[in-house]
């Protein structure tokens, strides 16, 4: 059980962890805000702001840097994977949304043409991350990691 207990108690496990879950409570918030309508979906949803996967790397990212040191192979390693989560999250996570959008509407327009439903199948539209987004993140992310770092871990 010592496995278990060291699971539970990995600080950049946690850390990480905590950014993505304020990062998904703060999205359902700020959607709640926008659309006046309680969305627990966005809990677990893709997209939106603030990016939770930007915040879950860049805190783990920031939090290696600041437990291991910048010289350090888990700084590195996280470092990388920040970088490419984010660009991912904004580049083809992006993309495939804005395709998804044309392509759903493009199903609706062919259906209301024909007069029959030819798929029950809508694609997902938010699945990517507007730059601001992904800053947004990433700004959550680096706040969580100084906080538990000075304030949890220390």
């Amino acid at each position: 059980m010592n496995w278990l207990t060291e699971l539970f108690t990995n600080p950049f496990l946690i850390t990480s962890t905590s950014s993505w879950l304020i990062a998904q409570v703060m999205k359902v918030i700020i959607n709640f805000c926008v659309t006046r309508q309680l969305s627990w979906e966005r809990l677990f949803g893709d997209g939106g702001m603030p990016s939770g996967h930007s915040a879950t790397v860049s805190s783990l990212a920031i939090f290696a840097a600041l437990r291991c040191g910048c010289g350090s192979f888990e700084f590195a390693v996280t470092a990388i994977l920040a970088i490419i989560v984010c660009h991912d999250a904004m580049g083809v996570r992006q993309e495939t949304g804005k395709q998804a959008v044309i392509i759903n509407e493009m199903v609706q327009q062919f259906e209301k043409l024909m007069k029959q439903d030819i798929t029950d199948i809508d694609l997902k539209e938010l699945v990517g991350h507007t730059p601001l987004q992904v800053i947004a993140g990433i700004t959550v992310g680096i706040c969580n990691a100084l906080i538990m770092h000075f304030l949890v871990f220390n």
